[in-house]
């Protein structure tokens, strides 16, 4: 078989399979099927470089990886469109001061929770068992890393993460029952 005949009875047997792939990754089908194409091109490119060791779309799943990896690069690194010469002059400064008193008058009196909201908060952290209690107020209320907190608690990392998860659904559903039930 040529070159040409095995690039496209891998067009007509992988499309599907890389391209379902590419959506997962890309959350975009158009972007994904961009990459898609990028792939059997490269495939067709460096066709003498794949040695039969694997399977052909082994092969291809690793381009399309790295593929990815080359869009999410470029995307991240590319400049921010959002201008801000608006709203600053050179020196970073505000052009208009008056934005910043509205702000001030806006939010002058006004707090993320009531004094309500924040007992209940207060009250379904304490209910939490005492091995998770801790982690939580670390990490989330102290804003503490999480090696620092696995370091300071002596416990791995991963325990930590499941600690924080349990301790996110318990909160949740005392938080759903205290405070959005009462809505």
């Amino acid at each position: 078989m040529t070159k040409n005949e095995t690039i496209k009875s891998w067009i007509d047997q992988y499309s599907g399979q890389l391209l379902r792939r590419a959506v997962y990754l890309l959350s975009d089908r158009v972007e994904a099927e961009d990459i898609v194409q990028e792939v059997f091109i490269s495939a067709f490119s460096s066709y003498e470089s794949f040695e039969g060791k694997s399977q052909p779309l082994t092969w291809l799943i690793t381009i399309l990886n790295r593929k990815v990896a080359d869009f999410y690069r470029k995307k991240y690194k590319s400049e921010p469109q959002i201008r801000l010469d608006h709203f600053f002059d050179e020196t970073g400064s505000w052009k208009n001061d008056d934005v910043l008193n509205d702000w001030n008058a806006e939010n002058k009196g006004t707090e993320l929770l009531d004094d309500t909201e924040f007992n209940t908060l207060e009250d379904c952290l304490e209910e939490l068992p005492v091995r998770w209690k801790l982690p939580m107020k670390m990490y989330y209320l102290q804003e503490k890393k999480a090696p620092e907190v696995s370091q300071e608690l002596n416990i791995s990392t991963t325990n930590l993460w499941k600690i924080l998860q349990r301790g996110r659904m318990q909160l949740r559903e005392c938080l759903e029952f205290n405070w959005f039930a009462q809505l």
